[in-house]
């Protein structure tokens, strides 16, 4: 395999990118015209615009993707993570055409891809599942028979769904016709299809995920777990690994239940198997993601890792290098995703030019991100402008490492969340690890971050003052008194900050 082309944009392409060359793997870019100036552009040994902004004419244009393939006689394309990742028709359109898809079958993703399939294949290996319907629910009578008999509350989904949408809550009989309602709507405004069915609703659960990898020849391993049971909006913000709740017996049996889901559909790649755990420490199958997670560097920084390198290993066809017995987990990892959006108006996304971007550095801290200083943040695509992960010998240290890694990074012209990142690691429930994926919504309010705002503004100004009076009425005895209380109230405030 000698030269890749990346089906995606920003951070991702550039992180497949850095590991290709490590390879001595040349790399092809495609861009769209908003993104004509991004540093994956730029990195990236070729690149092609294939489009106007919107993704819709762009990166998910799989056509226009792999006529560039084939016009620079590319070997693979390696889709990220988003995007066409997770296309099963797409990922058989590469393979028609003759280049190898960097990533699992086309009948895998299609499995995985629903959610219904995905139980019924894991089902066949034991795997514990919540309970609920064993297919999709095809009237609202059924429905209501089936939720009395799982127990309110429930949870509705979708089946070809994700990030949150066509899921609903139903606490009471009575808005169960009007929640499926909602759901299937959605559902088909989103992915196209309006099928939903009926879960237990576990009312502390915790979101745990295992890796995997696989090869051709029947290996798959897993590469521990990560706890990602932060969200906002179903939506994860910060995750980990290890896990802090779980004991080498349940990370063993949670590890090779996920070994069983790769299983089932001869999985070959990278791949993440999504469980529930209760407060038991019970765990329950709910999917699985055939691509690279956004949150893979937590994984890569406890093994020692390359999981794109391994990706592209597998793909050229090569055996996994290492046996599940090879594999040690060292230190912890927790990464925080970098939102350009307004943690103080509902995380609303922002837009606008980076004024100043500074990336903290240091040891155990890395950034990946595909933005720089005086780049302009686009409407069109996901507001995530960075992950931010910070590394430690234990959790504790791993914890303060990214607190000073978040006051250390410089981001003005957007609204961010690095503020919002740091209260989530200061949260006492969080630095014990007593939390589940109801974090925010119990702990988190805008007026905490909105005090600590307010309290800059005022030093800020008041510094603003004491700078201006001194200039005005230098060696004035009753200025200088006034302006030198000033300044030393401001230090103290500073100091209690």
């Amino acid at each position: 395999m000698n030269k890749i082309l990346v089906a995606n944009r920003g951070e991702i392409a550039l992180r497949i990118m850095r590991s290709a060359r490590e390879m001595g793997i040349k790399t092809v870019a495609v861009f769209s015209e908003a993104d004509r100036n991004s540093p994956h552009v730029r990195y990236a040994d070729e690149a092609v615009c294939i489009g106007p902004a919107s993704s819709k004419e762009s990166y998910l244009r799989g056509d226009k993707i792999i006529e560039v393939a084939k016009l620079l006689g590319v070997d693979g394309i390696h889709p990220g993570y988003g995007f066409l990742s997770e296309n099963a028709a797409f990922a058989k359109l590469v393979e028609e055409n003759g280049i190898t898809f960097i990533g699992p079958t086309p009948e895998a993703i299609e499995v995985m891809g629903s959610k219904l399939a995905a139980k019924e294949a894991a089902k066949k290996f034991d795997i514990p599942m919540v309970p609920g319907s064993e297919g999709a629910i095809t009237n609202i009578e059924e429905a209501r028979v089936l939720a009395t008999k799982t127990g309110y509350p429930i949870l509705i989904k979708a089946s070809a769904g994700g990030g949150g949408k066509g899921m609903r809550i139903v606490n009471a009989p009575e808005e169960l016709e009007e929640q499926i309602q909602r759901a299937q709507s959605e559902a088909i405004n989103a992915f196209g299809d309006g099928s939903v069915f009926i879960e237990k609703y576990v009312g502390s659960p915790k979101h745990i995920e295992v890796q995997i990898l696989g090869d051709n020849y029947g290996n798959i391993v897993y590469l521990f777990e990560r706890e990602c049971s932060v969200q906002r909006r179903h939506q994860k913000v910060v995750e980990e690994a290890p896990s802090s709740c779980l004991t080498p017996e349940k990370r063993q049996a949670i590890g090779e239940a996920a070994v069983k889901v790769g299983k089932s559909c001869a999985y070959i790649g990278a791949g993440t198997v999504e469980f529930l755990v209760d407060e038991e420490l019970n765990f329950y199958f709910l999917e699985m993601n055939t691509r690279l997670q956004v949150e893979h560097p937590v994984t890569e920084m406890i093994t020692g890792m390359d999981l794109v390198k391994e990706q592209i290993k597998v793909a050229r066809g090569e055996k996994l290098g290492f046996t599940q017995e090879d594999l040690v987990m060292r230190g912890h990892a927790i990464e925080l995703r970098v939102y350009a959006e307004d943690p103080l108006n509902n995380f609303l996304p922002d837009i606008g030019k980076l004024v100043q971007y500074k990336k903290p550095e240091g040891p155990g801290v890395r950034v990946d991100d595909g933005y720089e200083e005086g780049m302009d943040i686009p409407i069109y695509y996901d507001p995530m402008l960075a992950k931010l992960v910070a590394y430690g010998k234990d959790r504790t240290e791993a914890i303060a490492r990214l607190i000073r890694a978040i006051e250390d990074y410089r981001i003005e012209g957007v609204k961010n969340t690095l503020a919002f990142g740091k209260f989530v690691l200061q949260h006492p429930d969080f630095v014990s690890g007593k939390f589940d994926t109801h974090f925010v919504a119990k702990h988190y309010k805008p007026e905490y971050l909105k005090s600590e705002s307010e309290d800059e503004m005022e030093i800020a100004a008041l510094i603003g003052a004491h700078i201006f009076e001194s200039k005005a009425e230098v060696g004035s005895p009753k200025a200088t008194a006034a302006s030198g209380g000033r300044s030393n109230w401001v230090k103290n405030r500073s100091n209690y900050r």
